[in-house]
């Protein structure tokens, strides 16, 4: 009876876990049979329903998704560059040199873990308008450039290093710089992809501060487009904003399923489980 416990345990974890997938999958497959099939059969599931592409070619034609996707990649990229240096340079400085208040500097900057980024909303937006950057994709990504997440998953990483590795550069050497560049970043590689891939997607369905700090077409992402475009008052079909949703998350879904072993290779690798 007792041996029959675990078994049984396992078939109620595993029923659990293939409902809640399938509880999140329904609005995915939904998306996509909406999108590919006449506004008639959005909601009718026939399998001798016809399969079009008129959807996503209204949709692509009602908005400048064409802007939105180029102010998307040109936002995720900025914020991915300045969060690398910068991360690398503080965790380099936390992880290699001991100074004065160098522990309470650090706790100080997990701090930001524990603050909600809608709790600053406000006194962000003050900042951003005094700096004289509203409407500006700067203006969007300027307050994730320093990350407290980036900066202790890089420190734990190179906290790893050998000191031997270290101390053979300095044989050889090279400069504090050269350490960092030749030493600690190639060893983190995984560790930088892993992360990469949390900023990349979180920033790309990143929705409130976005909406909050923009205005115009200019400067608008994908989700604020999309949220704009699939407005009650636009009128605007189920078929054709699914098509634009399927739109929005076909860069990240492709990216994910081309390069699904790198992803899971490097957040194993990195120790984000």
């Amino acid at each position: 009876m007792r041996q029959g416990m675990p078994a049984m345990a396992k078939g109620v974890e595993a029923f659990g876990a293939w409902m809640l997938g399938a509880l999140w999958l329904l609005p995915v497959v939904f998306a996509f049979w909406s999108a590919f099939h006449p506004a008639e059969y959005s909601t009718s599931f026939q399998l001798s329903a016809p399969l079009t592409l008129e959807n996503f070619t209204r949709a692509w034609s009602y908005a400048p998704f064409p802007r939105y996707l180029l102010n998307t990649f040109v936002l995720v990229t900025l914020i991915l560059a300045a969060q690398f240096v910068l991360c690398t340079l503080a965790a380099y400085g936390f992880a290699r040199f001991d100074f004065f208040g160098k522990n309470v500097i650090f706790a100080l900057v997990l701090l930001q873990l524990m603050i909600m980024p809608e709790v600053l909303l406000v006194e962000n937006y003050r900042t951003i308008s005094s700096l004289g950057l509203l409407d500006t994709i700067p203006a969007i990504g300027l307050p994730y450039m320093a990350s407290a997440f980036g900066i202790f998953l890089l420190r734990q990483s190179f906290k790893t290093i050998p000191d031997e590795l270290v101390e053979a550069a300095q044989v050889e050497g090279v400069s504090s710089v050269g350490i960092l560049l030749k030493v600690y970043v190639p060893l983190a590689k995984s560790t930088y992809i892993a992360y990469g891939l949390v900023s990349v997607s979180y920033h790309w369905n990143n929705f409130l501060w976005p909406l909050v700090i923009t205005s115009s077409v200019n400067s608008r992402p994908l989700t604020v487009g999309l949220a704009i475009f699939g407005a009650p008052e636009s009128g605007v079909d189920w078929s054709i904003i699914t098509a634009a949703t399927v739109m929005t998350m076909a860069p990240l879904l492709v990216a994910f399923i081309l390069f699904q072993r790198q992803f899971v290779q490097s957040f194993m690798h990195s120790g984000i489980k």
